[in-house]
């Protein structure tokens, strides 16, 4: 029988793998060639040192640069530091290391701290002349903000159909990326403990400013985008006052999870808690204790503390209040956001839960299986009103089916809904749903299908954007023409609101901005549509109630 707890951390593991008014039609530049007359190594000289890269078909990859020095021994759990300088042309063909994390389907482990490195992708020629610049993407990785790796996301049909630079980082995770504790705040100048994974994303957004130009980015034209956790990053980054100058538009994807995070008084109560385990032995609640101790020490004994996702703090300094708060007073960068989430982003839960248990929900358990929804700081209506209000009579009599609506509205379609609705009232909003119903299910390999369809489950947009590289299937499944279509069109809208901050294209379906008409673009093969059903086919009145 499933727990509770073990539920939950399921559901954060999946997280983890899954490691998201008519306005006028702009043209979208055609991918960029490769130029023979540029060496197939080419090296760039960064204002740290020069870094040689390859060039793999038509695009320049410079791999595993590093961003900032290594936050090991008193650097853990401080501040990214500058990476000192080198002489001699550094190797950037190969990936650096990922941030330490346990082992899942998708990544080997790490114990390496010496984590904070990127990766730039140029379609064609590097050009760095006034004028020939192209926008630049930054990519947040998913996992929970405890697992997940750069290198699992290959941007290169995205640099190349939209003709932009696309960068991907590592970034702290876990207890080492988000510990607040009253020791780490009190040697503070800030008086502030966590976020240290969001500001090692700052520390390389802060790298792209300073060098992106020499490998042909526009530095004035900087999207920031993400998937899941990588989401709600973005979330974070737009509420804090830290990130400001360091982007110009922001894309969300499965990211409104948890749009109120824990005060720096909660958090430290968990880092407290941490610190006292037996197997961390730091009664002493020290900071010299804490860096003492082993890395795997750290990993074997957090997971309790992160049973579906790891959070950003309000801290009073990278975050002064919750993104929700900054939304809705406007305390944010006003800048063009694009907010979305799956149609059926829960389906990937429950489909875990049989996985493990072996059997499909069954109707007694299905307000048990609410009561475990992970609520992320937000009131939730009691499991007897959910099962209620999403009666499994409706959904062809499977509690699977049910339960997948339920989660995929209380966890993440109307927080997104109402992340978009705040945002649009400051700043130019679009809102889409990811809405395959045949997703091909790269994330789930099983010798036999759920007994329910996954539909668009958590994470399924993911290979229309990038060729997904985490999960190494020997027979991945084959998008139909219809799909490849849909990705194709896809990344013209990601890239497009990059370049302009409006999706829309030449010869692309029209997607309006969000407005009091609510309207939102649902993202199907053969059928890309505008709708303003999304609150009411996600029941959102029954979570905004609460």
């Amino acid at each position: 029988m499933i727990t509770p707890r073990s539920a939950s951390r399921l559901a954060g593991r999946f997280l983890i793998a899954a490691a998201l008014a008519s306005v006028a039609a702009l043209s979208l530049p055609a991918g960029a060639q490769a130029d023979e007359s540029q060496p197939s190594n080419p090296v760039v000289n960064t204002d740290k040192g020069p870094v040689r890269g390859s060039t793999v078909g038509q695009t320049r990859e410079f791999l595993g640069v590093p961003y900032a020095a290594a936050p090991v021994a008193d650097l853990r759990w401080r501040a990214p530091q500058p990476h000192a300088s080198w002489q001699e042309v550094r190797d950037a063909t190969s990936f650096g290391d990922h941030c330490p994390q346990t082992a899942t389907l998708f990544d080997a482990p790490s114990v390496s701290e010496d984590c904070l490195n990127l990766n730039i992708y140029v379609p064609g020629q590097i050009n760095s002349s006034p004028g020939d610049q192209r926008p630049v993407m930054v990519y947040f990785h998913g996992g929970g903000f405890h697992h997940g790796a750069s290198k699992d996301y290959n941007p290169k049909e995205i640099a190349e159909t939209g003709d932009v630079v696309v960068v991907t980082l590592n970034y702290r995770l876990g207890m080492l990326g988000f510990l607040s504790h009253p020791a780490l705040t009190a040697e503070s100048s800030d008086s502030a403990s966590g976020n240290y994974g969001l500001m090692d994303q700052q520390a390389a957004l802060k790298w792209v400013q300073h060098n992106i130009k020499k490998f042909g980015g526009d530095a004035d034209n900087v999207t920031i985008f993400g998937e899941s956790a990588g989401g709600l990053s973005v979330h974070s980054q737009l509420a804090s006052p830290a990130a400001a100058g360091l982007f110009d538009r922001a894309i969300v994807q499965s990211g409104a999870y948890s749009l109120t995070q824990p005060t720096l008084t909660a958090a430290e109560g968990q880092g407290t808690n941490f610190a006292a385990q037996g197997a961390v032995a730091c009664q002493s609640q020290t900071a010299a204790c804490l860096r003492s101790l082993p890395v795997q020490t750290i990993l074997d004994n957090q997971g309790s503390f992160f049973p579906f996702s790891a959070l950003p703090t309000v801290d009073g300094k990278v975050l002064p209040e919750t993104v929700k708060d900054a939304f809705a007073d406007g305390d944010f960068h006003q800048v063009p956001v694009m907010e979305g989430s799956n149609h059926d982003e829960w389906a990937a839960f429950v489909a875990i839960r049989q996985l493990i248990t072996g059997a499909e929900l069954t109707a007694q358990d299905y307000e048990q299986a609410i009561s475990e929804l992970p609520t992320n700081g937000s009131a939730f209506p009691s499991p007897a009103d959910l099962a209620a209000a999403y009666p499994i009579a409706q959904y062809d009599d499977s509690p699977s089916l049910a339960m997948s609506a339920v989660g995929t509205a209380g966890v993440f379609a109307c927080p997104a809904h109402t992340a978009v609705q705040l945002i649009s009232e400051h700043a130019p909003a679009y809102q889409f749903e990811f809405s395959d119903p045949d997703a091909p299910n790269y994330l789930l390999p099983l010798p036999s299908p759920f007994s329910f369809d996954i539909g668009a489950y958590h994470a399924s947009e993911l290979p229309y954007l990038f060729d997904y590289i985490g999960l190494q299937l020997p027979n991945p499944p084959q998008k139909t023409a219809a799909q490849e279509q849909l990705s194709d069109t896809m990344i013209r809208y990601w890239t497009q609101f990059a370049r302009t901050g409006n999706p829309n294209f030449t010869g692309g379906p029209n997607w309006p901005q969000y407005d009091t008409d609510h309207q939102f673009q649902s993202l199907k093969p053969a059928n890309i549509t505008t709708g303003n059903d999304f609150a009411d086919y996600h029941r959102c009145d029954e979570w905004n109630a609460s």
